[in-house]
């Protein structure tokens, strides 16, 4: 048996060394005990430039079984799936980065997204079997999220434009979950992911992506104008 690491794997062991050596010292993982901020700034600027963030909390445990730094960089706008029939990629090595269903055509879908011309992101057309939770063992045509611009990435839009996207095309096999939701049977589970009812409606009528996105963002200017006061890091 070859227990060698690979090329790549050299590569990824000498970027972690570097990072720790630079940025991790014992020194400095110390104070991160006494340091009302805990992780430097410096040191999460880093490990977020070289992919090395990570939030891994089983579902077991309430989580989403993410993993990987673009997984949870995709979530906020992907967990908009979870109020739809669509597979958000659950039981896979890359949920939320990965959805899909048997109805869906990948390369259609595909096509229709680039027209959108969404920042920061491209689609890749693909094959998914989910082990489990929906449609679990069918195979389903999806699509595989790439962030290839972290910071102009846009995830809730594009969140919003998959729905967008698949309503137009597959306007009577696409619909809104109507099971239970976060413990609530009285209010569309799209609702809550969205705060209100409007995006949803909006979608079914139809509307296109820009007015979607407005009504869906409207009100959080509040939001946004206060959220500096809280951050840690820039």
């Amino acid at each position: 048996m070859d227990l060698d690491f690979t090329e790549e794997q050299e590569a990824l062991r000498g970027m972690v060394r570097e990072v720790c050596r630079d940025y991790s010292t014992i020194e400095i993982v110390r104070a991160m005990e006494d340091d009302p901020h805990g992780v430097p700034p410096e040191l999460w600027k880093q490990l977020g430039e070289v992919g090395l963030l990570g939030i891994r909390i089983p579902e077991t445990h309430g989580g989403a079984e993410q993993g990987l730094l673009d997984t949870a960089i995709v979530y906020p706008g992907m967990c908009l799936l979870e109020g739809t029939n669509l597979s958000e990629g659950r039981g896979t090595t890359r949920p939320f980065e990965l959805f899909g269903a048997p109805f869906i055509d990948a390369r259609k879908l595909a096509e229709e997204l680039r027209r959108y011309e969404l920042p920061g992101v491209m689609f890749r057309p693909c094959v998914i079997e989910p082990p489990f939770h929906k449609f679990t063992g069918q195979r389903c045509g999806a699509l595989q999220l790439h962030i290839s611009d972290r910071r102009a990435f846009r995830p809730y839009r594009t969140g919003l434009a998959v729905l967008v996207a698949v309503k137009s095309l597959w306007p009577e096999t696409f619909t809104w979950r109507t099971e239970p939701y976060e413990f609530r049977a009285d209010v569309h589970a799209i609702d809550l992911l969205t705060g209100k009812a409007e995006v949803r409606t909006a979608i079914d009528q139809g509307i296109g992506l820009d007015d979607v996105t407005r009504i869906a963002c409207a009100g959080t200017e509040a939001y946004e104008n206060g959220r500096g006061r809280a951050l840690l890091y820039d």
